[in-house]
């Protein structure tokens, strides 16, 4: 069975370019999000326990994610336009990927539309809820401020950090992280050190505080938990890259053999499309055993052995739980089989 490597290669090279430039488009809308902060009115606000006056200070806004959108619609015209130079000249000659075709300005409009909605009222949610339990906590407020939006860096005059951009369970890893290195217990301090997305030049601190028994010194452990939480916004960043930026290629590829098929060049049941998984030790078990697999026509999806089903690697049309898309690797080769086999 041929593979079309070339074809292969080419959508790896496009998923490496947007897979970064979806993650620093991100990462831009993060750092936007906290220079727009007007730290004084939230400050102002978080000492009369206003939490309505604090939520309005940090002008969260889906206009903050717009750059975040034009890279993903970038990522499916590349995509579409990547598909029909991979298609053989004897059906492409001619033909040319329209991104504003009806079918396909709607599927870009509802992958990019509801991340960035899901992202801004996430942001929200999250951030009413944070502000909310320091007031109940009676933390004081410029330590809820600085924990929420982040510290301004001496390196780069940024504010670094901070909760803003990360979901939910990487604050909780945060969270956990501070209390750990706050313990002096010696097994939650080498919990610790078990942290993949850690800054490891504090780790002979983290050492010396195990043998000890005593806490990582306050203002060591500020910025250690600064570092981290920053490097794991990095990688939510990179993990919307594959799990949102990746599969829009991969639906404008399959867009484009449909708009071959609307323009009567080909049948739909001349085209068969094939599972290909990253083999790096990584992939899931379920993509794994799906490697290969081939169905016919664009209609027909893929199936898991867990029973999710995909038009293609990421797609959840099906109903295919998160476990089976996120950050998913693998891709999707399309070929064009005239009957008779």
């Amino acid at each position: 069975m041929a593979r079309h490597p070339a074809q292969q290669r080419l959508f790896r090279e496009l998923a490496a370019k947007y897979g970064l430039e979806v993650a620093q488009a991100f990462m831009a809308a993060v750092k936007d999000l906290t220079r727009e902060v007007d730290f004084q009115k939230l400050l102002l606000a978080l000492e009369r326990r206003d939490l309505d006056a604090a939520m309005q200070a940090l002008h969260i806004d889906r206009a903050a994610f717009q750059p975040l959108e034009a890279k993903l619609v970038e990522a499916f015209t590349a995509g579409g336009q990547g598909a029909v130079a991979s298609m053989p000249a004897a059906v492409s000659i001619g033909f040319r990927f329209d991104p504003g075709n009806q079918r396909a300005a709607a599927i870009i409009r509802e992958m990019a539309g509801t991340l960035i909605t899901r992202l801004t009222q996430g942001e929200i949610d999250q951030a009413r809820a944070f502000l909310a339990d320091g007031m109940a906590r009676g933390a004081g407020p410029r330590s809820v401020a600085l924990d929420l939006v982040g510290r301004i860096s001496r390196a780069t005059g940024e504010r670094t950090g901070g909760l803003i951009g990360l979901s939910g369970p990487y604050r909780d890893y945060v969270a956990t992280a501070r209390a750990e290195l706050a313990s002096g217990d010696p097994a939650l301090m080498r919990n610790y050190l078990t942290r993949s997305r850690r800054d490891r030049t504090y780790d002979a601190r983290v050492r010396a505080a195990i043998i000890s028994r005593k806490p990582v010194p306050a203002e060591t452990a500020l910025t250690m938990t600064t570092r981290y939480a920053a490097r794991l916004t990095q990688l939510r960043g990179e993990v919307i890259a594959r799990t949102e930026g990746i599969p829009a290629i991969r639906a404008a590829k399959h867009e484009a053999y449909q708009q071959l098929v609307d323009d009567g060049r080909i049948d739909a049941m001349d085209i068969v499309r094939g599972w290909s998984t990253s083999q790096d030790g990584r992939q899931r078990d379920t993509h794994d055993a799906m490697n290969g697999q081939e169905v016919r026509g664009l209609d027909m999806p893929f199936t898991s052995p867990s029973g999710a089903q995909f038009r293609w690697p990421g797609d959840t049309s099906f109903g295919a739980p998160a476990a089976e898309v996120i950050a998913c690797r693998c891709d999707e080769y399309l070929t064009i089989r005239k009957w008779p086999l």
